[in-house]
């Protein structure tokens, strides 16, 4: 079957008044993101990419243009008001994301420019001068890109091994398997904190404890699970976490990395430069103190600042509601879906075991078709890989559609989506008859 389309063909749906979550005042969280309020093709627009990024309220965006308005300026190196300003805003959100992710200090607070570089920054430093041939490295069969490249390329420098470990027929790990994979030889064990396509909640707590049973060393890639999981380091024992900002109504270009101070105080700095030093002479450098090793350079600053903000709108939502909000879209979300015919979801089956993410195929329909069709009905998704395609191969698929979810959207928001898919079947029946 031939899935180009030479025009996308219009789509009209119902588009129902938003109502109130029973967690969530979604309408008011809607109406605090400017952009939810734009019209995608004449219709309102219904924003289902929140795993690829989230909408940002206009508190966030209001402290990116106070910055620099007000008192942009660099860091750390002025004796100016505008640079003591700026280094209390910037220095401050270390603390606010140290209490978000409950980190012991704030010297194991880096920021970076995304979950990504904080993970390179890991593979980098803690692998390369941790690892040595015959060393193994344990991912899951669902790792975004991000959390398997780099460590397929340090495997492959190191002449290391790296082991997967495997999933059930409902996209969860199979502990019982990971038993006998995280072994004597394993030195560190990178996982996500919830799967970008399935949506499936890692066991974080009880890998970490059969890692560290072996002497290893556990990363948790939060970059899907902190913006909608209360997180705590502590709890879960994790000895590295990395997220990016944008996915949790933030800026692009900030990420974190979290790394227990005594495994920070070992690693060497991936990046050389300014203010990460502490005194350079002709013949030697001395390194600055954590967290500024790791931060050479003049740093996204302004955007830093604004991710307080971001901080902070969803501490005061309270992490623990959005968590019941996405259990109730979820679940409300695979309801409706299971109503349609020729639908095929992957992933675990109950909300409780899911983000709310939910990867699907429709039909004959190519998720990019499909993707397309129900933008013209103001509804967005992603469509694709998703940068996992080692777990694309697994499932036997090239690609998938993906609806996500987040604090903003409402059953209203299912209804339209909902309606938009049964309205791309017949559209593509249609077209594709021809």
């Amino acid at each position: 079957m031939n899935h180009q389309l030479l025009a996308t063909p219009k789509i009209i749906v119902d588009e129902p008044v938003r109502e109130r979550s029973a967690m969530l005042d979604t309408a008011k969280i809607s109406r605090d993101s400017p952009i939810l309020s734009r019209l995608v093709n004449g219709r309102r627009l219904v924003y289902l990419d929140n795993a690829a990024t989230s909408q940002k309220p206009g508190v966030v965006i209001d402290a990116l243009k106070h910055y620099y308005e007000y008192y942009n300026a660099n860091i750390h190196r002025g004796l100016h008001t505008l640079s003591e300003e700026a280094t209390a805003a910037f220095e401050g959100v270390r603390e606010k994301v140290r209490n978000f992710i409950d980190a012991a200090s704030e010297r194991e607070i880096i920021f970076t420019r995304n979950a990504t570089e904080a993970i390179n920054l890991v593979a980098s430093s803690w692998g390369r001068n941790n690892l040595k041939e015959g060393d193994e490295i344990v991912i899951s069969a669902m790792e975004h890109h991000s959390n398997f490249v780099p460590w397929q390329q340090l495997a492959n420098e190191k002449g290391a091994k790296l082991r997967f470990l495997e999933l059930t027929d409902d996209g969860q790990i199979d502990l019982a398997l990971a038993q006998n994979v995280i072994g004597s030889k394993t030195k560190i064990v990178a996982i996500t904190q919830m799967s970008n396509v399935l949506g499936t909640i890692t066991p974080v707590a009880k890998l970490a404890q059969m890692a560290h049973a072996q002497g290893a060393v556990f990363l948790l890639d939060g970059a899907q699970g902190v913006a909608h999981l209360e997180t705590s380091v502590r709890e879960l024992d994790v000895d590295f976490l990395v997220f990016s900002f944008h996915k949790m109504l933030g800026p692009t270009g900030v990420g974190v990395l979290y790394g227990k101070e005594e495994l920070l105080d070992k690693m060497p700095p991936l990046l050389f430069g300014g203010d990460m030093i502490s005194s350079v002479h002709r013949e030697r450098t001395k390194f600055n103190e954590l967290p500024w090793k790791f931060e050479a350079g003049t740093p996204n600053i302004a955007d830093v600042i604004a991710s307080g903000a971001a901080i902070d709108y969803l501490s005061e939502l309270g992490m623990n509601n959005i968590r019941e909000h996405e259990i109730e879209i979820t679940s409300y979300a695979l309801k409706r879906l299971r109503e349609l015919d020729d639908i095929k979801i992957y992933g675990p089956a109950d909300a409780e075991n899911k983000g709310g993410v939910i990867s699907f195929n429709f039909a004959d329909i190519h998720p990019h078709d499909l993707g397309q069709m129900l933008d013209e009905a103001g509804v967005a998704i992603r469509a694709g890989h998703h940068c996992c395609q080692p777990l694309m191969h697994d499932l036997g698929v090239s690609g998938t559609a993906r609806a996500s979810f987040y604090i903003y959207n409402s059953k209203d928001d299912i209804d339209v989506f909902i309606s938009a898919l049964k309205e791309a079947k017949k559209v593509f029946g249609h077209v594709s008859c021809r």
